[in-house]
Parts: structure tokens; sequence; C-alpha cells
């Protein structure tokens, strides 16, 4: 069991707590479950809650470029994830063809400015792109 944080319980609440204490997890569970249907509330609220409003307080930071469609000009396609990855003229021609299959990684872990410079080198090729 993790450890245990001594809580002191208020006298009006001694008796409850004894007799929850001595409940199996199934009954728990049961109990939790009246509860919430008694008192129209759900015990993961405020978790969920919690997470929701912290969430918005991170800024991502890194990015990630996914080639979705190649576009018509598949040659110049190509020159571009050369140039954005450093692969050799094979890797990324078999980069832009795997399109074909499914949108394909192109750069990972990359700042915010960064990504958008190398969509609009896509965008120019007639390539879409999506930052993640």
């Amino acid at each position: 069991m993790a450890e245990e944080t001594k809580m002191e319980v208020p006298a009006k609440f001694e008796k409850l707590v004894l007799e929850i204490e001595k409940m199996s997890i199934v009954e728990l569970a049961e109990l939790v479950k009246v509860l919430e249907s008694k008192f129209g509330v759900s015990a993961a609220a405020p978790v969920a809650m919690a997470q929701a409003a912290a969430a918005p307080a991170e800024e991502k930071t890194s990015f990630n470029i996914e080639l979705k469609e190649v576009g018509a000009q598949k040659i110049e396609v190509i020159k571009v994830v050369r140039d954005v990855t450093a692969k050799g003229l094979k890797e990324s021609k078999d980069v832009v063809d795997a399109v074909a299959t499914g949108p394909q990684m192109v750069k990972e872990g990359i700042k915010k400015e960064e990504a958008e410079e190398i969509k609009k080198k896509f965008e120019a090729a007639g390539a879409k792109v999506e930052i993640k």
C-alpha cells in the first residue's frame, strides 16, 4: 500500500470513517456509485476539472512537421524533404512516396518558428503539411 498520510478526522465524522475503513474495495466502489447516483455528482469530476484547468497553463514548445499531401510538384517536395531533413535523395523520395499510404513525419522536436518556416517551404512546393 502507498504511504499513508495522517489526517485528523473531525469528531462528527469519526463513526462514519470507522465504518468506511471496515469496507472491502467492492463495497467501497458500490458506495461511491450509490452516492454519485443519490447526489447527482461524480467522484472523478474534481480530478478531470483540475487537469483541464492545468492544461492551458502549459505552452507547447516542441513541434513536429507531418507531410499530408505531396501535390503536383513531387520533385520540388522531394527537394524540400532533402533540405529539411538532410537525408539523401533516395530516402527523401521514399518519404514522399510513403505519403500515398498515410501522413509521414518529416521533422520532430523543433521550435515553432522553425516549424512555420518549414511549412512555408512545403507549401511553396505545392505540398500540404501539418504542424503538430
